[in-house]
C-alpha cells in the first residue's frame, strides 16, 4: 500500500524528506534542514494573484529584463501580470521571476513547454509557484526549497528539478517476493566449485592450493627458461670457437701458398 502511494513529487513539504534523495531519511544531514525544521514559515499574504495560474521561472540570464521575459512567456497565453525579482540595493535581477496568466490552461502550457527552453542564451527552469500551493512550504533562504547545487552540499529533492528516487524496500521475509541470492544454489557457483575442485583449477588432484604451489610453478618455469638460455649460450660459444679455428686454418694455408 505504501508503495502505491509513492510519488516522485512532494505533495506536502517536509524538510527532512526534501533532504533525502528517496525521501526516507530520518536524521537531518545538514544545518539547513535543521533550520527549516525549526522555523514556521507563513506565506506572504500581500502577494496578489492566483497561485494556480502563476508560473515560477528561474536560472535567468542576468541580462534578461521584464520585456524579454514577457516576450518569451506571452507565447503560451495572455499574461495578467509579471514580476522580475531584483536586488533591493543594487537593482540587478536575482535570476528568477513570476508570471501570472489570465487562464490556468496557459499556465499549464507554459509549465510543460517552457521548461529547459533558451532565453537570452540561458536554459531556464520553469515550475508552478510553490509558496502558496504546497502545504508547509519553507523557502530556500530558510534551509528548505527544492533543487540546489551539489557543490553546496544542500540538495533538496521532491521537486520538478530533482524528483525523489524510488526507495529500495529490503524485506528479509521469504514470502514477500524478495529472494536473497544464494551462491550455493547457483549454477555459476557449481561450475566454479568444479573448476577449483580440491583447491586446484581444473585439477582432480588432492591438496590445498597455496602460494607454495604457485611458487613451485614459477620456479619450475624459471629452471626451464634458464636451461634454454644455457643451451643457447653453449651453442654460441661452440660456433664462436669453430669460427676462430676456421679463420686460423685459412691464415696458415695462405702462408704456405706464398
Amino acid at each position: 500500500m505504501a508503495e502505491d502511494l509513492w510519488s516522485p513529487i512532494a505533495h506536502v513539504y517536509d524538510p527532512l524528506m526534501a533532504g533525502s534523495i528517496d525521501g526516507t531519511d530520518d536524521v537531518a544531514h545538514d544545518h539547513g534542514i535543521v533550520r527549516a525544521l525549526s522555523c514556521k514559515y507563513k506565506p506572504n499574504k500581500q502577494v496578489a494573484g492566483d497561485p494556480s495560474r502563476t508560473i515560477f521561472a528561474s536560472r535567468l540570464n542576468p541580462k534578461t529584463d521584464e520585456n524579454s521575459l514577457r516576450r518569451c512567456f506571452s507565447e503560451y497565453g495572455q499574461i495578467k501580470q509579471l514580476r522580475l525579482i531584483r536586488d533591493i540595493v543594487t537593482g540587478f535581477t536575482r535570476g528568477y521571476g513570476f508570471i501570472e496568466y489570465e487562464e490556468e490552461y496557459s499556465a499549464r502550457k507554459a509549465f510543460v513547454q517552457a521548461n529547459k527552453s533558451l532565453l537570452d542564451g540561458s536554459e531556464i527552469f520553469v515550475d508552478f509557484e510553490r509558496e502558496r500551493i504546497l502545504k508547509n512550504w519553507v523557502p530556500r533562504r530558510l534551509g528548505g526549497g527544492f533543487g540546489g547545487n551539489k557543490e553546496s552540499g544542500q540538495l533538496r529533492f521532491g521537486g520538478r528539478d530533482r524528483p525523489f528516487k524510488k526507495p529500495i524496500i529490503v524485506n528479509s521475509d521469504s514470502n514477500s517476493g524478495y529472494k536473497k541470492w544464494d551462491y550455493k544454489d547457483s549454477s555459476h557457483q557449481k561450475n566454479r566449485d568444479f573448476q577449483h575442485k580440491d583447491g586446484r583449477f581444473g585439477s582432480e588432484r588432492g591438496g590445498n592450493y597455496s602460494r607454495s604451489d604457485s611458487r613451485e610453478f614459477r620456479d619450475r618455469g624459471d629452471r626451464g627458461g634458464n636451461s634454454e638460455r644455457n643451451y643457447r649460450s653453449r651453442e654460441r660459444g661452440r660456433e664462436s670457437l669453430e669460427s676462430k679455428y676456421r679463420d686460423r686454418g685459412y691464415r696458415n694455408e695462405e702462408r704456405r701458398n706464398r
